[in-house]
């Protein structure tokens, strides 16, 4: 059995910033990941976008993870050359219940800390987006779009400097939790047993599974986990955006939104389409076409310019959420020895939107709970 400080599992852009961080501490750190390359998950299937924190519940770990990653994130993608760009996004509102909702989501964002939100008339709207449709707006000039793969691989270079190192082809069988030591059991082709003081469970879509299979945790600390998937359709043409356009949000989403990438072709999505499975082993990435259909009236409530045939499908993702349709939202859920009583480890579950913006704040916090 070989033996290391710290072993983290999963490597999406949580898990990396995880190991990362536990590296930078001087602690030999590896980083186990299930499938053959680096955030293959959800990591690499959503909209890029950097959020500001205008959605979450004040207070909540959604709220202040993602208003301190968002500037720890700019400032890092700043330092390592990561593509970005502060696009910014304006959050538009057709009719009199739906502009009523605008000075609930601006009043929220203040509370989370983001007070930068300008109210936008119809014509202010139009002004910066001439093909925009809006009876209101609100501009959030924080909002912004990063290369998520760019990202993750600068997070991978300062592991590996910092003495850190990535497992590929390696998921996790059974960890067993000792007294100071835990055991990691590690399969695939090249398998062997880990021993570390330390254990984070990043599993992301897999982190339920992981947890189930940690002997000397009780049961009741690992939550039922609900997939949400999210499909996206590309449009074929040039956008006539230049910034993010996004609807009021919808239950489980933030509704079929257009996000540009950073050479500015235009996406939509995602939608919510829950499924009916037991396993992120078990999920189908498909896009069906037809799915295209219920995208068009949508979009055309604000961008009424939209043609038929316009839309051709990307690609799709799933959120890991830890509630069900029609339930409310659940928060984030960062579990450590303050929570279930073991030394050395710490359990990420729910990890979803804003989970990118916020990851070197997760980071932050695991490391912090660990050292409570």
């Amino acid at each position: 059995m070989d033996h290391v400080d710290a072993v983290v599992i999963g490597a999406g852009v949580v898990g990396l910033a995880v190991g990362r961080a536990l590296a930078q501490r001087g602690l030999e750190t590896i980083v186990l990941e299930r499938a053959k390359a680096i955030g293959t998950g959800t990591s690499s299937r959503n909209s890029e976008v950097l959020h500001a924190g205008i959605y979450y519940g004040a207070g909540s770990l959604k709220a202040r993870l993602c208003v301190d990653g968002r500037n720890a994130l700019y400032a890092f993608c700043e330092s390592h050359g990561v593509e970005h760009r502060r696009c910014g996004k304006l959050i538009v509102a057709r009719g009199d219940a739906q502009v009523a909702k605008l000075s609930g989501i601006e009043n929220a964002a203040r509370a989370n800390g983001v007070a930068d939100l300008r109210r936008l008339s119809a014509e202010q709207a139009r002004s910066l987006e001439p093909a925009l449709r809006a009876d209101a707006a609100l501009l959030s000039p924080s909002t912004g779009i990063v290369d998520s793969h760019g990202l993750m691989l600068a997070l991978q270079g300062d592991l590996e400097r910092a003495g850190g190192a990535l497992a590929l082809l390696s998921p996790v069988d059974a960890i067993e939790l000792g007294k100071g030591e835990h055991c990691v059991d590690v399969g695939g082709d090249s398998s062997m047993q880990l021993s570390a003081g330390i254990v984070v469970n990043a599993a992301g879509l897999w982190a339920p599974g992981v947890a189930s299979r940690t002997a000397g945790l009780s049961p009741g600390h690992v939550p039922e986990q609900k997939f949400a998937k999210g499909n996206y359709f590309a449009l074929s043409g040039q956008a006539p955006f230049s910034r993010l356009i996004y609807p009021i949000p919808v239950e489980a989403g933030l509704g079929v939104h257009l996000t540009l990438d950073l050479a500015g072709q235009a996406r939509f999505g995602p939608d919510v389409e829950w499924l009916d499975i037991a396993s992120p082993d078990e999920i189908d990435y498909c896009v069906d076409p037809m799915r295209g259909e219920g995208f068009y009236a949508d979009i055309r409530d604000y961008w009424p310019g939209l043609v038929d045939g316009a839309l051709q499908p990307a690609y799709s993702g799933v959120r890991p959420k830890l509630n069900g349709p029609g339930e409310t939202a659940r928060d984030f859920v960062i579990q450590g020895p303050a929570e279930h009583g073991i030394a050395g480890l710490v359990n990420l579950f729910g990890i979803e939107s804003p989970g990118m913006t916020g990851c070197l704040a997760i980071a932050d916090e695991v490391v912090t709970r660990l050292e409570r």
